[in-house]
């Protein structure tokens, strides 16, 4: 399959969470997309480490080690997408899941911002027949991950 057609194939897990947190997109853009600050919101990054220098930018990669279901998941991540304050795309280069994320950043209110968090992948073997159960956890970790990052910046 080539990348286009595989880029517009379903996936088998879809994940999308939002919050609103008040604070400016500026500023929750700055702390959420730079990845240094993951393993202090994401309560399954264990740890960051970059391959490129920072900042981030289109073609940046880092390696995350993360703890899932009971297993731990090392891959690594790469931009492909940065407009700052208000997207930002990755996709694992390695790993076992592949997997894209996206943070959106949009004003909403007076000062506030609505982020979202989108995980999408296509799974392979035992992981493609778990997906269903993936998917619900993924789900239930990123809506506390978003909540501890409104915690977080919220004074």
């Amino acid at each position: 399959m080539d990348a286009d057609s595989e880029e517009d194939a379903v996936m088998a897990v879809d994940v999308l969470v939002e919050t609103t947190i008040h604070r400016s997109p500026a500023e929750v853009s700055a702390y959420a997309g730079d990845p240094t600050n993951a393993p202090t919101w994401y309560a399954n990054i264990r740890s960051v480490e970059w391959r490129t220098e920072p900042p981030v930018r289109v073609g940046s990669r880092m390696d995350f080690v993360a703890q899932f279901l009971g297993r731990r998941l090392a891959y690594t991540y790469e931009v492909v997408e940065w407009v700052t304050g208000e997207r930002l795309v990755m996709r694992t280069a390695d790993g076992p899941f592949p997997m894209e994320t996206t943070y959106t950043w949009e004003p909403v209110g007076e000062g506030g911002t609505r982020m979202t968090l989108r995980n999408r992948g296509n799974p392979s073997g035992f992981s493609r027949v778990a997906a269903p159960v993936m998917e619900r956890a993924m789900r239930r970790a990123t809506t506390k991950d978003l909540a501890r990052l409104k915690e977080t910046l919220e004074p």
